[in-house]
């Protein structure tokens, strides 16, 4: 069966063409400042050079209609027909707590998800639009939602919940919900496997522009550093992270700022971006420190004592930990970060193979960083959540 995985951002659709007999990538490809000036369509079908054009897509449904026709193209395509793509698989960000697991789509979940827009305000909304796009253009192919929250709806009470009056939870489901969860599953079910255990317990660390950590007890999500907004936990790109809620009203009164303008400060003027003031990635600040620059430097500590913070914590919370994972962008490329951690660690009989840490962010492969003798085992896994989503959808539509 060959299945389309679609993520819909605000301005972008970055898709695959998957086919499931043995989980082969046909196609991915971008689509890029959607209804914005200066588009452009990114194509890499297997086997062949990438194709690349400028091309102005006013909105998500001449953007998938590209995306189908190219499949389909003589030249650039992989299928004969569209008839060949059994099922459309969706990651959508927020599925607050209606869905614990990957659903198909029909007008209760879309009413459902349009419900949670005001949960995931930067999310949802273009979510949807790619699913209408795929309904239009695709007709009644099934689609399948799956859900960032989904994964994390297993943490209990004690976990998600915040000390504000009880009365807000009940009124607007105000709680931690936790993102990146077809990620934190992927990696933990990898690892798991790596370790020969089903009761493992594994913490997670998704670490990119948008970062999250999760505790992962027997194959279940116990606790994740994101809360009711991706904003909450581990400082990230342009994110603040966790900070004491009581310098936004003291910002609101001396700045004169706003909901909305504090809103957007937090979220896309914080983090790696906000303390730099010059740039948001963490390659750049990578550079930057090996060079000498104080203030590349103390962001490098600051997200490493996190980080550490955050599994040193998880690993009590779960009373014991057997593995540490990292993947995304940073956890996936910088053994600096790695060899940070696992040094802090070795209180927990944590012990790092630098040779092994220096190889793995030159490869695509699964690698144990740690020494045979460790007793914490750590893993670099790359993440693939769009296998994650096609798998799910295949299960949910066969």
């Amino acid at each position: 069966m060959k299945i389309l995985v679609i993520n819909a951002g605000s301005s972008s659709i970055k898709y695959q063409l998957i086919d499931m007999e043995n989980e082969h990538v046909l196609a991915k490809g971008l689509c890029d400042r959607i209804g914005i000036e200066g588009g452009n369509f990114k194509h890499q079908a297997a086997g062949k050079d990438t194709y690349k054009i400028d091309v102005q897509m006013a909105n998500h449904g001449e953007a998938i209609k590209l995306v189908t026709d190219t499949l389909v193209d003589k030249d650039l395509g992989v299928i004969s027909s569209m008839s060949e793509i059994k099922a459309v698989g969706h990651r959508v960000l927020h599925g607050g707590e209606k869905f614990s697991g990957s659903v198909i789509i029909n007008d209760d979940v879309i009413k459902a998800i349009e419900d949670c827009c005001e949960l995931g305000p930067l999310h949802n909304p273009h979510n949807l639009t790619g699913i209408r796009a795929c309904e239009e253009i695709m007709g009644d192919v099934p689609q399948v939602a799956v859900f960032d929250t989904g994964f994390h709806q297993t943490m209990p009470d004690y976990a998600y919940m915040y000390a504000l009056p009880y009365e807000y939870y009940e009124k607007y489901q105000i709680r931690r919900y936790g993102f990146h969860g077809t990620s934190h599953r992927y990696v933990s079910q990898r690892a798991a496997a790596l370790l020969g255990r089903d009761d493992a317990k594994i913490v997670t660390c998704h670490l990119g522009n948008g970062s999250s950590i999760a505790a992962v007890d027997g194959g279940k999500c116990f606790d994740t550093t994101m809360g009711l907004t991706p904003c909450e936990g581990i400082m990230m790109g342009t994110r603040c992270g966790s900070i004491d809620p009581a310098i936004i009203p003291l910002l609101m009164e001396k700045e004169k700022m706003t909901p909305k303008e504090i809103d957007t400060m937090m979220n896309k003027k914080s983090g790696i971006l906000g303390v730099s003031q010059t740039t948001s990635d963490n390659r750049d600040i990578e550079e930057g420190a090996r060079n000498g620059n104080k203030r590349y430097q103390l962001i490098e500590n600051m997200l490493c004592h996190q980080l550490t913070k955050y599994i040193g914590g998880y690993a009590a919370a779960m009373g014991g930990v057997d593995a540490v994972i990292f993947t995304g962008g940073i956890g996936e490329n910088n053994p600096h970060y790695r060899a940070y951690v696992a040094n802090k660690l070795k209180f927990l009989g944590v012990e790092l193979d630098e040779v092994a840490n220096e190889k793995a962010k030159r490869t695509s492969d699964e690698n144990e960083i740690s020494t045979k003798n460790s007793k914490v085992k750590l893993f670099v896994i790359p993440t693939n959540e769009e296998l994650m989503i096609a798998r799910d959808t295949l299960e949910l539509v066969k």
